[in-house]
C-alpha cells in the first residue's frame, strides 16, 4: 500500500470507526467503545518498514469466527435468532443464562475440522494470513487453556486444540497467523463485562479479578504456546480502564514483539486502525488500516445464512479497500463440525484464481491517485503503472478516465492470452480508451496504464457519458447544514453507515464540483430519507434548476428528480437544497447523474 499520487488524508474518519459486531455495548460506567480507540499509536514509515511491512504489503487476510456458538448456529430452544450468530447468548438476542450456555460445550464435537484444508483455502484464495477467534465474548476458549475449564480441550468431547493445528498449518504453508481475543467482554466469567456480577461463593465479582485470573493469563497463553504470531486482534474495549489495556499491550509486545495490534485494543495503543465492520471507506486514508468484512451476513455460522458474497463482490471490495490504501480482512464461519460452507469455499477459490492471474493489482499495491472509486471500478498502482480494475465493462467500446494529468506511455489489457494494447485519445480533461465490446476477462477485466512519471490526477468527480455517476455527500461542500457520519443496524449486528447532510438551515446547501465530458441531458436522482412529501431543488452553475416533490421514507432510497442539463463541457457545480419538508429529519445521502441512452 505504498502511497502514490494525491491522497485524501481524512483522519477524522478514524474517530468515527465502528466497533466489531456491536460497538455500543456499555455497562453502567463505560463509554462507547469507539470513543476509546483514537488513532493507532504508530502509523508512519518506521512501522511500515518494520514489523508492519508484512501487513502493509499483504493486503488480504482471512478472519475466522468459530466457537461454541457455531454449533448452536443461530438457534436456541427451537427458535431461530436472525443476525450475527456469535452474539446468540447475549441478552439482546436469546438471553441464554451462563450455566445453560456452558452445558452446550458437552455437545460440541467439530470432528470434521481440518486445519490443513482451511489454511490451504486461505492460500488458494490469495490470502496471506489467518486471524481466528481464540475467545469471543461468550468466554469459551477455542484453545487449551490452563486457567479456565471452559475451553475446547477440557469441556468438549473433541478434546483437541485446533489452534495448535491451525497455527502449524499456517506456518507450514508460509501464511501469517494471529488470534482474535475479546479482552473486555466475557458473558460467562464473573467480573467480565456484561458477565455474571456474583462469584460462585456469593461475593461480588470485580473486573480486576477477571482480568488477572483469566484475561491476562489467557493472552499470555496465546502469545506463548503457538510459535511466532503476527497479529493479536483485541475487540470491544468498552469501559475497560486504561491501565489494564496498557498492561495487555505490554504483555503482547514482550512475548510477541513482532505481532501487530489492531486499534480495537483501545486508547490509541494499536499499531494499525481497524475500520468499521463490513465497510469500505469512500476516501483514501494515508495510515495503516484494515477493513474487516464477512462472507455472508453473520460472522459465525448460522444455519439459515447462505447470502454469500459472489467472487465478483469479494474482488470488488478487496480492490476498493486496497484502492483506498487499506488491507482487507475477510471472514469465514466454519459450522459446528468445523467445516466452512461449500458455497463460501467455492466463491473464495474462484476469487483466488483471479488474484493468481493479477497479483500486481493487490499485493503491495498503492492506493488510487483519484482518492475515491470510479463508476466502472477502481484503481491500484505499482510504481508508475495504474491498474484499472473494470467491474462494469462499457458497452459502447469506450472507457473514460477523468483528470489524469501525467503522460501515458502505453495502455494494455492484461491477463494471459487477452493481452492487447489499446488506442486512446485525450479530450479536455479526459482520457478515452478504445476497448473491445466484449469484456476480456471475468469477473473483472484489468487494464495496465504505464505512465512517464508518478500519477498526477485532478480528483474532481467526472460525469460520464456512458455510465451513471453516484457522488456521496462525503465529497460535498456544505453550508448552513449539518454533515456527519451516522450508523445503524438493520438485522442485529449488521451495521450500515453513511455520511448524511441534515438539519437544513434557511440557506442550507450541499454542493459538488463535477467535470462534464459531454454536454447534454442527464437523469438526476437524489438518495435521501425523511418524513412526508419533500421538495428538493437542484441547481447548476449554468442556471439550470430541477425541482420536484417525492414521498420520503425513514430509510434511504433513491428518487427520480427529473432531467439535468449541462450546456457546456468542463467543470461545473451541482447544488442541492431542501425546499419543503422537515429540516431536522430530512437527510441527503448522495446524488446520481445518469446519461440518457
Amino acid at each position: 500500500m505504498a502511497n502514490t499520487g494525491k491522497i485524501l488524508l481524512q483522519l477524522f474518519v478514524v474517530l468515527l470507526f465502528t466497533n466489531h459486531a456491536f460497538s455500543q455495548v456499555k455497562d453502567e460506567n463505560s463509554q462507547g467503545m469507539d470513543e476509546m480507540w483514537g488513532e493507532a499509536s504508530a502509523v508512519g514509515s518506521a512501522l511500515r518498514d518494520g514489523k508492519g511491512r508484512f501487513f502493509d504489503e499483504s493486503n488480504f487476510g482471512m478472519f475466522i469466527h468459530w466457537g461454541l456458538y457455531s454449533d448452536l448456529a443461530g438457534r436456541w430452544e427451537g427458535k431461530t435468532y436472525y443476525g450475527i450468530g456469535e452474539w446468540l447468548m447475549n441478552p439482546k438476542v436469546a438471553n441464554i443464562p451462563p450455566k445453560e450456555y456452558q452445558k452446550e460445550a458437552k455437545e460440541f464435537n467439530p470432528s470434521k475440522f481440518n486445519a490443513k484444508a482451511i489454511a490451504q483455502l486461505a492460500k488458494d484464495a490469495g490470502m496471506k494470513y489467518i486471524i481466528i477467534t481464540s475467545k469471543h465474548h461468550d468466554g469459551f476458549a477455542m484453545f487449551d487453556s490452563k486457567v479456565s475449564g471452559f475451553d475446547i480441550v477440557d469441556a468438549t468431547p473433541f478434546g483437541r486444540d485446533p489452534m495448535k493445528e491451525l497455527s502449524a498449518a499456517c506456518h507450514d504453508l508460509g501464511l501469517g497467523f494471529g488470534f482474535y481475543y475479546s479482552h473486555y467482554q466475557d458473558w460467562t466469567t464473573p467480573g467480565g463485562a456484561n458477565g455474571p456480577k456474583i462469584n460462585e461463593d456469593g461475593s461480588a465479582a470485580s473486573f480486576k479479578e477477571y482480568f488477572y485470573n483469566k484475561c491476562k493469563p489467557q493472552v499470555e497463553e496465546i502469545c506463548t504456546n503457538y510459535g511466532d504470531i503476527d497479529f493479536v486482534w483485541f475487540d470491544t474495549p468498552g469501559g475497560m480502564p486504561k491501565e489494564y489495556v496498557v498492561e495487555l499491550a505490554d504483555t503482547v509486545r514482550a512475548l510477541q514483539p513482532n505481532a501487530m495490534l489492531c486499534s480495537r485494543l483501545g486508547y490509541g495503543l494499536g499499531d494499525y486502525v481497524s475500520h468499521g465492520d463490513m465497510e469500505v471507506p469512500p476516501v483514501n486514508l494515508d495510515i495503516l488500516w484494515e477493513s474487516c468484512d464477512t462472507n455472508n451476513d453473520s460472522w459465525s455460522y448460522a444455519w439459515y445464512d447462505n447470502n454469500f458474497k459472489s467472487p465478483k463482490e469479494i474482488l470488488h471490495r478487496l480492490i476498493s479497500t486496497v484502492g483506498r490504501g487499506g488491507t482487507y480482512l475477510f471472514n469465514v464461519g466454519p459450522n459446528g463440525e468445523g467445516v466452512i460452507p461449500k458455497i463460501g469455499v467455492q466463491f473464495l477459490e474462484q476469487a483466488g484464481q483471479w488474484i493468481k492471474k493479477y497479483p500486481q493489482v493487490v499485493y503491495d499495491a498503492g492506493s488510487s491517485p483519484w482518492g475515491h472509486a470510479l463508476p466502472w471500478g477502481d484503481v491500484t498502482t505499482q510504481g508508475n503503472s495504474l491498474f484499472l480494475s473494470v467491474f462494469d465493462w462499457p458497452q459502447n467500446g469506450k472507457l473514460y478516465l477523468p483528470g489524469l494529468e501525467t503522460d501515458i506511455v502505453s495502455a494494455t489489457i492484461i491477463g494471459g492470452k487477452n493481452t492487447k494494447e489499446l488506442k486512446y485519445a485525450k479530450k479536455g480533461n479526459w482520457i478515452i480508451f478504445d476497448v473491445p465490446y466484449k469484456i476480456p476477462d471475468s469477473p473483472v477485466a484489468v487494464i495496465e496504464v504505464k505512465l512517464k512519471n508518478e500519477a498526477e490526477v485532478d480528483q474532481t468527480h467526472g460525469i460520464y457519458p456512458n455510465i451513471e455517476t453516484t457522488i456521496l455527500t462525503d465529497f460535498a461542500k456544505v453550508s448552513d447544514v449539518e454533515k456527519k457520519s451516522i450508523r445503524w443496524m438493520e438485522k442485529f449486528g449488521e451495521w450500515k453507515k453513511t455520511t448524511q447532510v441534515s438539519k437544513w438551515g434557511k440557506n442550507g446547501v450541499a454542493e459538488w464540483e463535477v467535470d462534464v465530458l459531454e454536454p447534454g441531458y442527464y437523469y438526476l436522482e437524489l438518495n435521501y430519507k425523511g418524513e412526508g412529501r419533500l421538495v428538493w431543488g437542484t441547481r447548476t452553475d449554468e442556471g439550470i434548476l430541477v425541482q420536484n416533490e417525492q414521498a420520503a421514507t425513514n430509510k434511504y432510497q433513491a428518487y427520480p428528480m427529473g432531467i439535468l442539463e449541462f450546456k457546456t463541457a468542463g467543470k461545473h457545480t451541482i447544488s442541492v437544497s431542501l425546499i419543503e419538508g422537515n429540516p431536522e429529519t430530512s437527510s441527503l445521502k448522495s446524488l446520481k447523474v445518469m446519461p440518457i441512452n
